[in-house]
């Protein structure tokens, strides 16, 4: 008993995995960018 993939949910996968991915990455770098701003602005004073 073997399950397949088709190709086309495969790549439907990969695609919204990819996405995600990117998604998640914008918002990282967001976020580490306003922590590190943040350790800026306290440091100056």
């Amino acid at each position: 008993m073997t399950t397949y993939i088709f190709f086309d949910d495969a790549l439907r996968m990969l695609t919204n995995a990819f996405l995600l991915s990117a998604v998640l990455l914008i918002a990282a770098s967001g976020i580490g960018l306003a922590v590190i701003e943040t350790i800026e602005k306290t440091g100056e004073r």
